[in-house]
């Protein structure tokens, strides 16, 4: 319910704001989307099967229930990946060259996640890896445990694991550790020629949201990572249901979290909210922070 309602906000706000958007806010658009996208396909599946006992469909819901996981899953990674690259490279250019990322650019770019992330999530069903049941049988996910089994899963899951999970969470922690650099270093300027307080403020509040909004999917997916890679080198059976079932769900928290975070740190997304409400006649029970920068989303891009 979060997902949905949080990322229907986001989106429903951009489509207010389509002519104001910057062109690498279109990620965040996308990450939405994949978010929001995860939560419809999947979630209704797991939760009925949840209060089934027992996994419903057969084989054909587990391989549509693991392709959609897997196709969202790969998407938001790589979403999160471009908006780190992006963001180091307008923090660390001239105004001028930021400038150069052009809406065309960027769906250039989104168009090539989704085919990547496609891609990927169609090689288990023509023969490349598998996909099968969780450990705890009501859910489903690439089949972990063939890791050993066959050179085929080995190979896949390795190849997988290298250029789905491990250089885009590199990559990201490489450029926010180089925003972070950047901003600290300014906010040592700011202080040595005594500008006012509020513009250090606003620098932390822009690093802060930024990182904010991988950390949270990073950390969300770490759990299940931890007990998927457990179930590579021993027996599934090794781990009690309960292990392996509340780090899958935690990881599956990570599509609602941030519309909170653009909440929070975005005066312009709250008062759009806002906005809605008076047209809608509903109420949001966000908490509400007056005091945050003038929308502070579109000044991180021009930073």
């Amino acid at each position: 319910i979060l997902t949905v309602l949080g990322n229907s906000v986001v989106l429903a706000t951009a489509v207010k704001r389509s002519s104001l958007l910057k062109s690498p806010e279109l990620l965040t658009v996308n990450l939405a989307v994949a978010d929001i996208g995860m939560a419809i396909s999947m979630y209704p599946l797991a939760i009925a099967s949840a209060w089934n006992h027992a996994w419903l469909g057969g084989d054909a819901s587990c391989i549509y229930y693991a392709l959609m996981g897997f196709l969202f899953g790969v998407c938001s990674m790589m979403t999160l990946c471009a908006m780190a690259v992006i963001r180091f490279l307008v923090t660390n250019s001239s105004k001028s060259n930021s400038n150069k990322i052009t809406k065309n650019a960027v769906r250039f770019l989104i168009t090539f996640i989704w085919l990547y992330s496609l891609l990927w999530a169609i090689l288990p069903l023509v023969g490349w890896g598998y996909y099968g049941p969780e450990p705890f049988g009501i859910s489903c996910t690439i089949a972990w445990s063939k890791f050993h089994n066959s050179s085929n899963g080995f190979s896949f899951i390795l190849s997988m694991f290298l250029l789905c999970t491990v250089l885009p969470a590199l990559t990201i922690v490489a450029c926010y550790l180089g925003i972070a650099w950047k901003v600290h270093k300014a906010y040592q300027e700011i202080q040595n020629i005594d500008r006012i307080p509020h513009a250090a403020k606003l620098e932390k509040k822009l690093t802060l949201m930024a990182v904010l909004i991988s950390v949270g999917f990073l950390s969300s997916w770490t759990p299940y990572a931890a007990a998927s890679f457990w179930s590579i080198f021993n027996s599934s059976d090794s781990l009690q249901p309960i292990v392996t079932l509340l780090p899958c769900l935690f990881a599956k928290s990570s599509t609602a979290y941030n519309p909170f975070i653009y909440y929070i740190f975005s005066k312009t997304f709250r008062r759009e909210i806002k906005q809605l409400q008076c047209c809608w006649g509903w109420r949001v029970p966000f908490f509400s922070t007056d005091n945050s920068a003038e929308n502070p989303v579109s000044m991180m891009w021009s930073r």
